[in-house]
């Protein structure tokens, strides 16, 4: 039996070259995202590029506990056990609050779309992670060493949360791992907000010279959630072209 692998914000981006990794190594994934028509149309993608039906898709959104529980038993229903958690849902919130009303929602909207969607999706599928041999991922950003105003911060909270679960998992024999993605300019936190000076800018900053891309973090991921990462536990993993060195 194949395991199942559940990638959230998966219809685009990095998400999406997750899915595409781990379907092709022959996980059956399920991806989950907001917008029903871009998993649809990503999971035919997927499914078409493998020649097989490995690839399903739930949309929900992850900031709603009860659309969480939902989707969490909707997938136990089937009574396979969770394998590989990747948690990547998240964006930014934008703009440039005046008020002190203003601060505080972009900051709430920050946290909730980075941090309370990892947390409780990863709550409600603990109990049908596979133990031993589970594997949690959480997607970071080079935004939580670099700061970056409430998006950094809230990056950087999952780091803070990735520390204690790992610990507390560990002798479950299940891993927790970040990946931390540099400048990966094709995918939708980019889209419309990008210009060629700002593109520039991370370029020139970035030792290697060139951007990431969403397979180069995927590759990245498909190997803390192999065989060969079960002993990789409460790390961060870089992926920016030495645009920030190692330190976690």
């Amino acid at each position: 039996m194949p395991r199942l692998a559940i990638v959230s914000g998966a219809a685009t981006g990095i998400g999406k070259a997750v899915a595409h990794r781990l379907a092709a190594a022959g996980d059956a994934v399920v991806i989950l995202g907001r917008r029903a028509d871009a998993l649809e149309q990503t999971a035919a993608e997927l499914n078409t590029a493998i020649g097989g039906e490995l690839v399903r898709w739930h949309q929900v959104d992850l900031t709603k506990p009860d659309q969480v529980e939902t989707v969490a038993a909707t997938i136990a229903a089937n009574g396979q056990a969770v394998d590989v958690l990747v948690n990547n849902a998240g964006g930014i919130a934008g703009g440039a609050p005046d008020s002190l009303d203003e601060v505080a929602e972009v900051w709430r909207r920050d946290f909730d779309g980075n941090v309370l969607t990892t947390v409780l999706l990863t709550q409600a599928l603990l109990p049908q992670l596979s133990r031993p041999g589970g594997r949690i991922v959480a997607i970071s950003s080079v935004a939580a060493f670099r700061g970056a105003n409430s998006y950094g911060a809230a990056k950087a909270a999952l780091h803070a949360w990735m520390y204690s679960l790992s610990a507390d998992l560990a002798a479950d024999g299940v891993t927790v791992n970040i990946v931390a993605p540099g400048f990966i300019p094709e995918t939708r936190f980019w889209a419309g907000r990008l210009s060629r000076d700002m593109y520039d800018a991370r370029v020139n900053a970035i030792p290697m010279g060139r951007p990431g891309t969403p397979d180069e973090v995927a590759a990245a991921v498909q190997y803390l959630v192999s065989a060969d990462g079960g002993y990789t536990t409460g790390q961060i993993l870089q992926v920016n072209g030495g645009w920030v060195t190692g330190r976690g």
